[in-house]
């Protein structure tokens, strides 16, 4: 079994004046997400990598192809429930406090009443908000959102965590106890989908990724495979690596 999985996956937008115009964000897109790993969805701006987290969200259906969470195809959402998700721009009610939010989302993704007061306090001390939680979220700055949206992605102890851009805004300790979480899923074998334009912590938690490009895999294999310069055999700086698929998108597994 795998965390996710995307055989042969197509999604088209429609557009215009009577949906004439079709955008297509990805194309024949196969890709295997493995249980107890941390693996990294790279790309430019616009590559597809947020259309990729909508379809295994169930927030999109593929115009071609098969999704699956848990080896159980995206129809069937009661796999949801194992799926955590922190976004980059969190939309929570603003005059929610901490401890609200979490009970909130708690309840949506099917956490026991009797349990949610526990994981909650638990969760909130875990990220640092433990002294702020009956306060409205309208006082928080965007870091202290940040840790509330780990917190909130957290509540139903997830075996996949989704990771999107989730280091805007945090500061050093926030970033450490994010690099933490991702080491913990992984030694308990279970599953960290990484979203990031920060290379440094692709390059220290991903033993493996996708890189897209225009909607296509370009690069799947491991992040030491992806440095490892093809001329000299040196390791070479990842961002180096990333431009030239970037820039000549060729294909690579």
């Amino acid at each position: 079994m795998t965390a996710a999985l995307f055989e042969n996956v197509g999604k088209v937008y429609k557009s215009g004046p009577f949906a004439r115009t079709q955008i297509p964000a990805v194309r024949d897109v196969t890709l295997t997400v493995p249980l107890g790993s941390v693996f990294g969805l790279l790309g430019p701006n616009r590559a597809g990598k947020t259309t990729l987290v909508k379809l295994l969200l169930s927030l999109a259906r593929p115009s071609a192809g098969h999704v699956a969470r848990f080896g159980e195809p995206i129809a069937n959402r009661r796999t949801l429930s194992r799926v955590g998700y922190m976004h980059e721009n969190h939309a929570f009610p603003r005059y929610l406090s901490a401890s609200e939010v979490l009970h909130f989302y708690g309840g949506l993704s099917g956490v026991p009443g009797d349990e949610l007061p526990r994981r909650a306090t638990a969760l909130l001390e875990r990220v640092g908000l433990a002294d702020r939680k009956h306060e409205p979220i309208s006082r928080f700055s965007k870091g202290m959102v940040q840790r509330l949206g780990l917190a909130q992605a957290l509540i139903n102890e997830p075996d996949l965590l989704i990771l999107d851009e989730p280091t805007e805004g945090l500061d050093l300790l926030g970033r450490q106890l994010l690099r933490d979480i991702a080491r913990e899923f992984k030694a308990a074998g279970k599953t960290v989908l990484l979203v990031s334009h920060v290379l440094e912590e692709v390059e220290e938690l991903c033993n493996e990724l996708a890189v897209l490009v225009a909607g296509r895999v370009v690069y799947r294999g491991t992040t030491a495979a992806l440095t490892l310069d093809p001329n000299t055999g040196a390791k070479r700086p990842l961002e180096t690596a990333l431009r030239r698929l970037y820039t000549q998108p060729e294909v690579a597994e």
